[in-house]
């Protein structure tokens, strides 16, 4: 799967990008990752890429011009920042990250995790024109309050998208099984334990449930069943 995200902070990815099962799904190339800084789309000496709102208010809004102009390079043309070329991709989703959008969830995660490629813009200021929201097939925020930008949401995204991919994991059942609590919509996790088996904590001992040393899977199954939510 190919993720291309566009911001005008592409070094906040360094890190995310270069770590742990993400870097590795790179590597083995389950996934391909692309940081794209809007500014090369920009005119002028200074790459502008907000202004102020027409109307007046406070803040500035990101333009619309950039963003279309990245757009239209990466669905359609080969850029100096890639380092293959572009494949045609028969199913790809644009993606604006804004508090506005639906609220994202382990339902839409599984949902983006079937297309091919998934095109990121991260939002900043007072947010983007409205313009942009005819090029995006999808407006999604991680929840009621505002960050900001949406460089964040972004990396929330592709994590949860790829961890659902065949082979992000090493452990796959551990995946059927998160996948079982999100079609139930189950909404609190069972308690979870391990070594050691006596835990002292200010003075006080707390021990493994015996249920979970008994070696029974069926009773386990059926004491985890009972403390889901």
């Amino acid at each position: 799967m190919r993720f291309d995200i566009i911001t005008i902070f592409p070094k906040l990815f360094d890190s995310f990008l270069n770590e742990s099962l993400i870097k590795k799904s790179a590597e083995k190339r389950l996934n391909t990752f692309f940081v794209h800084d809007l500014r090369q789309w920009a005119k002028g000496i200074h790459k502008q890429v907000d202004d102020r709102p027409y109307g007046g208010g406070p803040g500035m809004l990101m333009m619309a011009e950039p963003i279309v102009k990245a757009i239209k390079a990466l669905k359609h043309k080969n850029i100096k920042t890639l380092k293959q070329k572009n494949k045609k991709y028969k199913n790809t989703k644009i993606i604006l990250l804004s508090p506005a959008g639906k609220q994202f969830t382990g339902e839409l995660a599984k949902k983006l995790s079937q297309t091919e490629r998934l095109i990121f813009i991260c939002g900043r200021y007072e947010g983007v024109d409205a313009r942009i929201e005819k090029l995006v097939d999808e407006k999604i925020s991680l929840g009621p309050y505002v960050l900001n930008g949406g460089e964040l949401p972004a990396m929330v995204i592709i994590e949860a998208v790829a961890r659902l991919l065949s082979g992000f994991v090493g452990n796959q059942e551990s995946l059927k099984e998160e996948t079982c609590l999100i079609e139930k919509k189950i909404k609190k996790e069972y308690p979870q334990y391990t070594r050691p088996e006596v835990l002292e904590i200010a003075g006080r001992k707390y021990r493994v449930p015996k249920i979970l040393l008994s070696g029974d899977h069926k009773k386990i199954i059926e004491w985890r069943d009972k403390r889901c939510g």
